[in-house]
């Protein structure tokens, strides 16, 4: 149960940060607040700012909201002893990862530039991921001691 709790907190801060970016990408606030050098800013206006016709950070989005759903669902009292919501946030979240080390790639041997916001959500969803796969060990342990 605490690794959902965990899930939630880590997923809410994640999809502050991604709604940001995309309110960045989509022209409601001013320059990304990113330090020196503009990294941030170069990454989001690049050519792979966009994938599939959505901005990348819609995917954060929509991918954050989905696990913050799913961790909140499994909070619920008729889901608390029920391993589908800790297999769902497994499989979220290895796909969010996996999404990440795709646009880190980009990022890195492409454009050249690293934007620390998708540094910090990359270590956000390799969190949730980890918490994620302790909580499916844990929830075999249990099962298999009952």
């Amino acid at each position: 149960m605490r690794h959902r709790m965990a899930v939630a907190v880590l997923a809410l801060v994640g999809l502050l940060l991604s709604t940001y970016l995309l309110l960045y990408k989509l022209g409601f606030t001013g320059p990304l607040v990113c330090g020196a050098g503009g990294s941030c800013e170069r990454v989001q206006t690049s050519q792979w700012g966009v994938f599939l016709g959505l901005p990348v950070a819609a995917y954060g989005v929509g991918g954050y909201l989905a696990i913050l759903g799913v961790a909140l669902l499994g909070l619920q009292e008729r889901w608390q002893d029920r391993a589908e919501p800790t297999r769902w946030l497994a499989w979220l979240s290895g796909a969010g990862l996996a999404f990440t080390v795709y646009l880190k790639y980009l990022e890195l041997f492409r454009i050249h530039a690293v934007c620390r916001w998708c540094v910090v959500s990359a270590v956000l969803i390799t969190a949730i991921f980890g918490v994620s796969l302790a909580g499916l060990k844990k929830g075999k342990s249990v099962m298999g001691h009952a």
